[in-house]
């Protein structure tokens, strides 16, 4: 990741995310990539599962990543800005490893991160930033030019996320009958 500021302009756009199974067959190995050195049983991983096998072992976030992309690519080109944006994920297709090979391969060279995680933690900051720096590593031990990335701050505290979320929450209210709203 980058040491220091740097003039030269961002060549691409990585969205970063958790990552999700996209079928039942994906729950368990998917579980196992999230839990990975923690030692927890196979069979434990199972009965978690089965969360997943209520949405047919679908996670909505892959969905919601999607969608993301295109209202991110719309937007840009919309704005007249030539930057190609890939998807990468922690745990999941398409793998974040895998996507930092294509974009090196891209010849991208100086790369904007945006996680889909607002918030400061180590779950949500830290582990990312420790994923991409592995991932970066493993670009580095194969020879493979390395992309300079710099991650988007957190946005948990931005008016542009807080303010639509504050939105949501009043609409959300307003369509309470009275007697429940008041309580809620």
């Amino acid at each position: 990741m980058a040491d220091q500021l740097d003039p030269t302009p961002y060549d691409a756009l990585l969205l970063l995310s958790f990552g999700g199974p996209e079928g039942p067959d994906d729950v368990v190995p998917f579980l196992e990539n999230v839990t990975a050195g923690r030692g927890i049983p196979r069979e434990r991983l199972k009965e978690v599962g089965q969360h997943y096998f209520l949405f047919g072992g679908v996670s909505p976030i892959n969905a919601q990543n999607r969608e993301l992309l295109d209202a991110l690519r719309d937007d840009f080109a919309a704005g007249g800005l030539d930057l190609p944006v890939y998807w990468g994920n922690r745990n999941w297709a398409p793998y974040l490893t895998d996507t930092l090979r294509t974009m090196s391969d891209d010849g991208r060279r100086r790369v904007l991160v945006l996680t889909t995680s607002a918030y400061a933690s180590y779950s949500g900051c830290r582990q990312y930033r420790e994923n991409l720096a592995d991932a970066l590593a493993v670009l580095r031990s194969e020879g493979r030019p390395v992309p300079v990335v710099d991650k988007l701050r957190h946005y948990f505290n931005h008016p542009g996320f807080v303010g639509p979320m504050t939105d949501a929450v009043l609409a959300a209210l307003a369509a309470l009958p009275p007697g429940v709203r008041d309580g809620a």
